[in-house]
């Protein structure tokens, strides 16, 4: 994640527009075993906080990969929802259940939230088994989809001297194993990347591009019938949905701690 929590707004932490009908149909795994594709203006619920509340309609659910179990994605999909896994896949996390399968060469600087680090995603021999594994854990669960987050490590001061090929070769190896599992998965945020990656992407997952003056960015995934997936936190909605219908991305106002709460476009 680029963006970082307000001071006042981390304290708080540490102390709708579009139906399910909507879309409903969305490029569903067909006979032919095709992994999902979700279609530019589909609408979604992003939340990594709290008890999933499976009401919220909307034909797409974003939801913390390690959190949730098989069961909730299984109800999700009782509702004729698809379900996406949400992973770190390029910082480590002190809390996960794997975090001491991560050798301390490769955990760098804090990538500014708290027990987050940057990782060296160069060391493919370290990385890509376990990596695999946090795939393997989504397509057991029976996830449609990964968004793999803290994929723009090279324009951060990782600790790590990271070039634009280091991150291409990276978020290219897990697009892959996703794929391999069965599962669509998601570019995140790195922008300055997307013509080199559109194709191996099968959906974009953005912060702020609004707020920041972006999102005409990530025309790419539209143009190719791929989903944008796209948040704002700091700016109201009339200052973006009238943008983001016309470049047909899949836009909605959060809360920082992505809970429950959403406003759609």
């Amino acid at each position: 994640m680029r963006r970082l929590i307000p001071p006042a707004v981390l304290l708080l932490l540490l102390a709708g527009c579009t139906t399910a009908s909507d879309n409903a149909d969305d490029g569903p795994s067909g006979p032919s075993g095709a992994r999902w594709q979700p279609r530019p203006g589909v609408a979604w619920q992003w939340q990594l906080r709290g008890r999933i509340d499976t009401t919220v309609d909307v034909p797409v659910y974003d939801i913390d990969g390690f959190d949730q179990s098989g069961k909730t994605v299984a109800a999700l999909h009782d509702e004729d929802r698809k379900v996406i896994c949400y992973l770190s896949t390029g910082a480590w996390e002190d809390w996960r259940p794997d975090a001491e399968k991560f050798p301390k060469s490769v955990i760098g600087k804090s990538n500014g939230w708290e027990g987050e680090r940057w990782l060296d995603i160069r060391r493919l021999d370290v990385l890509e088994p376990l990596m695999a594994d946090r795939l393997d854990m989504c397509r057991e669960k029976g996830f449609d989809a990964v968004e793999p987050d803290n994929m723009d490590g090279y324009q951060n001061r990782t600790g790590f001297p990271l070039k634009a090929r280091d991150q291409l070769r990276y978020n290219r190896l897990i697009a892959r194993m996703a794929h391999e599992r069965g599962m669509a998965v998601g570019l995140k945020n790195d922008l300055d990347q997307i013509p080199e990656l559109v194709d191996d992407f099968d959906f974009a997952v953005n912060e702020q591009c609004a707020q920041y003056g972006e999102c005409a960015t990530l025309s790419p995934f539209v143009k190719a019938g791929k989903a944008v997936f796209h948040v704002e936190y700091e700016v109201p909605t009339r200052s973006f949905c009238a943008q983001s219908r016309r470049l047909k991305l899949s836009s909605m106002l959060k809360k920082y701690e992505l809970g429950v709460w959403r406003r759609a476009c």
